[in-house]
């Protein structure tokens, strides 16, 4: 079989690799006596020659190296070209690449992009990406993607909140995304403020039509102006190893995200053992949207890697007034069943130059195994959620959405236990579990510590109901308030969500639905100060609170 699929190789010497086209650059592959050599041609394509007997070694072992297609790997020379053409030929017959250990390799900044689509080990390499000059800001540097092309859908008019099953069939389980551009959800407030962004949902659908339940669509959609299914392919794509060093932007502090990065546009794929440090900032730059990009897609695990959190600048924000502006090492968004295990980040979780390293908007079924990282944050919703083993910095859990979620055998340090985004009503339609878990406040100039805290003065339209998490359980938690001020008074289940609802006088125009029940079981606190439901206790009034002494 071997033989005959060189015979092929050989006999047709073009090909032509449509199925893995940058926009910007064709990848023209072929097999001659000549040496194997890449090189752009007077079009702007990136010809890849392999020799033939090249091409019989890698047949033979199934794996391409970038030194065999011309990488030097000495930190000096730019070797993204034959990256890409590795990549590029790995793809075409199927082979895993293999980086050479103890090379480095520069990434320059020319617009190029490695697709990969075949297991990568990036074993004990250097890849030193140089961002201080990029002619595209928005080109990955690696981009794992399906061989699965999108399934277009138009003979699904409107859907239903919690639908069970779709009128269509596939020849595979699908990724479906959603989008209704006619309604606008998360209208977001404060110094960031927004008109709203498009209503959006994905969930899972298997070949005949029915739709996971751990997946379900969370809005009512009366008009669809765009649905598309990606298949979930069915073998895991592993990519393990790697040191990178990105090179930090000089660019101004403005909104011009960055995405120098590796981008994950393929469901069931693991990384693992990769480390990223950020070197050379100064006082001023342009943010990052993730060095692990993570969207639309299913299943994808991410382990044993160190990341790095990047320093935090001051921009001006839509309000017209300085803000902090957000800068991420890892990013999801529209996708599902990702999960971070013993992942860690290289400074300290608490150090507050640093941004917060983790942001997700869209997604579903989001979890942290044995994570040390500076925050969680769910911008634009996250249904499900699950932090387990844990330990959060500075920042802690910043979350809005729905569903269940689940905080345990973790320590949390941060301004509250968990805070409700208040630019985005500081909305759960659902519940909050928190057992066996450590609380540590940040010390600040403040009376009062909460649990819970957010903000919703039940006169801004967010796009939606706003929701306080229907139910609370908190089962052996230990809150550490040692480190506060003197002047330091109450520690409060919820903080006040809205000063102006003091009294039956107060309308809201949007009403925010409250919490029904706090189940306590175990609180114990290290300055013994009693626990109350608020600072705010009309707003919280008919809050159902069920306490279980501490034995």
């Amino acid at each position: 079989m071997k033989n005959l699929m060189t015979l092929l190789f050989l006999t047709f010497k073009i090909i032509l690799v449509s199925g893995q086209i940058n926009p910007e650059i064709k990848k023209i592959i072929s097999i001659s006596s000549k040496n194997t050599q890449v090189y752009p041609n007077e079009n702007g394509d990136l010809v890849i020659n392999v020799n033939e007997e090249d091409l019989k070694k890698f047949l033979k072992e199934g794996i391409v190296s970038y030194g065999d297609m011309g990488a030097i790997g000495n930190g000096i020379s730019d070797d993204m070209i034959y990256i890409v053409a590795t990549h590029a030929l790995a793809n075409q017959y199927s082979f895993n690449v293999r980086a050479d250990d103890g090379d480095k390799y520069l990434i320059g900044g020319k617009k190029m992009t490695a697709f990969i689509q075949t297991n990568t080990d990036f074993g004990g390499a250097t890849f030193i990406i140089d961002d201080t000059e990029v002619e595209n800001r928005f080109a990955s540097i690696f981009e794992v993607k399906s061989k699965l092309d999108p399934i277009f859908i138009d003979n699904i008019k409107y859907l239903r909140k919690n639908q069970e099953k779709i009128d269509l069939a596939n020849k595979d389980d699908c990724l479906v995304t959603v989008t209704n551009d006619n309604i606008k959800r998360y209208i977001r407030l404060g110094l960031n403020q927004n008109k709203g962004r498009a209503q959006t949902d994905i969930f899972i659908m298997d070949k005949n039509g029915n739709i996971d339940s751990s997946t379900p669509i969370i809005w009512d959609f009366k008009d669809i102006t765009k649905i598309s299914a990606l298949p979930i392919d069915k073998k895991s794509l592993v990519i393990n190893g790697g040191y990178f060093i990105t090179i930090a932007n000089k660019a101004p502090s403005k909104y011009t995200y960055y995405s120098r990065n590796i981008s994950v546009k393929r469901s069931n794929v693991i990384i693992s053992n990769l480390k990223h440090i950020i070197q050379g900032e100064g006082d001023h730059g342009a943010p990052y949207r993730g060095f692990i990009s993570i969207s639309d897609c299913y299943n994808v695990l991410v382990k044993d890697c160190v990341l790095t959190g990047h320093k935090t600048y001051q921009t001006i924000g839509n309000a017209g007034k300085s803000v902090s502006m957000g800068s991420y090492d890892i990013s999801v968004t529209r996708s599902i069943s990702v999960s971070f295990v013993n992942c860690r980040q290289t400074n300290d979780i608490n150090d507050n130059k640093y941004w917060g390293i983790f942001a997700s908007n869209y997604s579903k079924n989001i979890s942290f195994d044995s994570c040390i990282f500076s925050r969680f944050d769910a911008h634009m919703g996250v249904y499900n959620a699950t932090i387990r083993n844990s330990k959060l910095g500075y920042m802690g859990i910043n979350a809005i959405g729905s569903g269940e979620f689940l905080i345990e055998n973790s320590t949390i340090t941060g301004r509250s236990l968990i805070n409700l985004r208040r630019d985005y009503g500081s909305t759960w339609e659902g519940t909050f579990t928190i057992r066996n878990c450590n609380f540590i406040p940040s010390k600040r100039k403040s009376t009062s510590i909460s649990l819970f805290s957010g903000s919703n003065s039940g006169l801004h339209d967010f796009g939606y109901i706003c929701y306080m998490p229907k139910k609370i359980i908190i089962e052996r938690l230990h809150i550490d308030d040692s480190n506060q001020h003197e002047d330091y008074k109450t520690i409060a289940i919820f903080s006040n969500f809205n000063p102006k609802m003091i009294d039956k006088n107060f309308h809201e125009n949007f009403p925010y639905i409250k919490t029904e029940k706090v189940v306590l079981k175990n609180i114990s606190i290290s300055t013994k100060k009693k626990l109350v439901v608020s600072e705010n206790p009309f707003m919280f009034r008919n809050v159902k609170i069920e306490i279980e002494e501490n034995h």
